[in-house]
């Protein structure tokens, strides 16, 4: 059985690239100034393993971090 994985989006490190809403639009969302957050509790679904792998790889801030649980 393959760990549960989970993203977190640093809001200090975070500048408002999006470039992971733009890779992963069912993991993040987006604030009023453009600032990404993680969607929900970070849980990322089953099927979405890589997007969440490919997320934090083109991230230029280095503010995504992806957990196993």
């Amino acid at each position: 059985m393959s760990e549960r994985l989970r993203v977190h989006v640093d809001p200090e490190k975070c500048q408002g690239h999006a470039r992971c809403k733009a890779l992963a639009p069912e993991l993040f969302e987006l604030d009023e100034y453009g600032n990404a957050h993680e969607a929900g509790d970070g849980t990322v679904p089953p099927g979405l393993e890589d997007k969440a792998w490919l997320a934090k790889a083109n991230c230029p801030e280095i503010a995504i971090d992806v957990t196993e649980e």
